[in-house]
């Protein structure tokens, strides 16, 4: 039983780097030109690079750990994204407590980009690290 009231929020607020992108790109091996290629990003529209969209998600995890605690795991996550997120932009991700279910606990999740507003919705479940 979660000791979590419904309407639980906390975010986490981070400015994307190059370096950080950098690494990502490594823990991923995604090397799309819109990713990795500031020039073919600027051809196809954007400012310059373009932050992977599942920065957002995993900004979302650090929320979500720090709600749920370090029982939990992360069982489902379903992410929509609204808008590129540049390389340089700052974002917040937050997750919202909505509930239990059987020890699930369920959450929706937004993240927002300064001067842009919401970039992603979403939500996640997670489980006791015990539970298959």
């Amino acid at each position: 039983m979660s000791t979590l009231s419904p309407g639980a929020r906390i975010s986490f607020r981070k400015t994307v780097t190059v370096a950080e992108q950098a690494m990502f790109t490594g823990i991923s091996g995604n090397l799309g030109p819109l990713y990795v290629d500031a020039t073919r990003a600027k051809a196809e529209g954007a400012a310059g690079m373009v932050a992977f969209e599942l920065v957002l998600g995993a900004l979302a995890s650090t929320c979500l750990n720090r709600l749920a605690g370090p029982r939990h795991r992360i069982s489902a996550m379903n992410l929509a994204f609204a808008a590129p997120v540049p390389v340089g932009g700052t974002v917040e991700a937050a997750a919202e407590f909505l509930g239990e279910d059987g020890g699930t606990l369920r959450f929706a999740l937004t993240g927002a980009l300064d001067g842009a507003g919401e970039v992603m919705k979403g939500t996640a479940e997670m489980r006791p690290f015990g539970d298959v």
